[in-house]
């Protein structure tokens, strides 16, 4: 009875606070919504500048969505001056090729430099069968049939990401709700009398989690459909599946901003948290390569309630693998969630008055 009185309390102060509704319910598509254009822009084609290359070459490279532009002569300077991403040129008396990169943009540069190295490759081997028509059954076929273990050919960088993304916004938005919220409690006074009232700490923890919780679950379901219906976020396994993940790792985070928000003083202390308690689950998420960074750090990793539910959220919504082979980070998820929970109600005992 008193935890079900404390959750409609709760409930029907998250109703009247239009920008708390507007922060947990619509930031989080507007930024998934602004990432998604931002990762899938149309990729500009890239620019190269050529001296001396045959007619053939040329056409190889125009045929890899490159812009050629040839010059009777070029220098490092011409790079810059006409914009272009590279100059390639090749000695006439040694047939020697040099390519020059502008690389303002290294991930550009080495895309440009391994596309010129395929074109000229196969220009070569195409050399090398009219040479020698009886031995071109032992060169590699020009037609290559390629499959792939997880995604195709039409498969982007936001592909990968994405599952993480949603996994992350919404364990920042509900952390920022919940602590904020449980943090007006304190200042306005309302936890202390609460505190002074024969209600058990377990029960005023109860109350909280599920009166937060329910406006957690709704924004998961949201963010998770929207994600998937309207931007087209890819799905391979089941969406019931992705939002099991994203419920959990809400309670993870819903339990984690009511524990600190006990350390804050005010909402202000509370936003300093972020940077600490929030922002290093980015890097340890899986959007970064943990491979290859140092031992320690990917020993921080396996404490960071994101590099479980990262992992998980890749692996259905990308890979669509099930319950199975994730249930080793979904155990992860819920001991974060049982622990953060037990040291609620171990926090509180200093607001006891009674």
């Amino acid at each position: 009875m008193r935890i079900s009185a404390l959750i409609k309390r709760i409930s029907r102060q998250l109703l009247r606070d239009k920008r708390t509704l507007a922060l947990m319910f619509v930031a989080p598509l507007l930024i998934l919504t602004l990432m998604y254009f931002l990762f899938n822009g149309n990729t500009v084609d890239p620019k190269l500048g050529v001296v001396g290359v045959d007619h053939g070459l040329v056409q190889g490279l125009e045929k890899v969505d490159i812009k050629v532009k040839e010059y009777e002569k070029a220098t490092k300077n011409t790079v810059v001056d006409d914009h272009l991403d590279g100059l390639l040129q090749v000695d006439a008396t040694t047939g020697k090729m040099t390519l020059t990169l502008q690389n303002d943009d290294p991930s550009k540069a080495k895309a440009l430099q391994m596309k010129i190295s395929q074109v000229a490759a196969a220009q070569v081997q195409a050399k090398l069968i009219q040479q020698n028509p009886a031995g071109a059954a032992n060169l590699i076929a020009a037609k290559m049939n390629t499959t792939y273990v997880y995604g195709d050919k039409d498969t982007v960088f936001f592909d990968v990401l994405s599952p993480i993304l949603v996994g992350f916004f919404v364990f920042f938005f509900v952390f920022i709700i919940s602590g904020i919220g449980l943090l007006r409690e304190r200042t306005t006074g309302t936890l202390e009398r609460l505190m002074s009232t024969p209600i058990r700490r377990w029960e005023i923890v109860t109350a909280y989690l599920t009166g937060y919780g329910i406006f957690a679950v709704i924004q998961t379901i949201i963010v998770v459909t929207f994600s998937i219906t309207i931007l087209d976020i890819v799905l391979v396994g089941s969406i019931f599946h992705v939002i099991l993940i994203n419920l959990l790792l809400a309670l993870v985070a819903l339990s984690l901003g009511i524990l600190l928000s006990t350390f804050a003083a005010s909402e202000f202390q509370m936003m300093q948290f972020i940077p600490i308690a929030v922002v290093p689950q980015v890097f340890f998420a899986g959007i970064f390569p943990l491979d290859g960074m140092a031992n320690w750090l990917q020993a921080i990793a396996k404490i960071m309630p994101m590099y479980y539910a990262g992992d998980a959220l890749k692996a259905v919504m990308y890979k669509g693998m099930g319950l199975g082979e994730i249930s080793g980070d979904l155990i992860a998820l819920m001991i974060f969630a049982a622990i953060f929970i037990v040291l609620n109600i171990l926090a509180l005992k200093k607001y006891r008055t009674l």
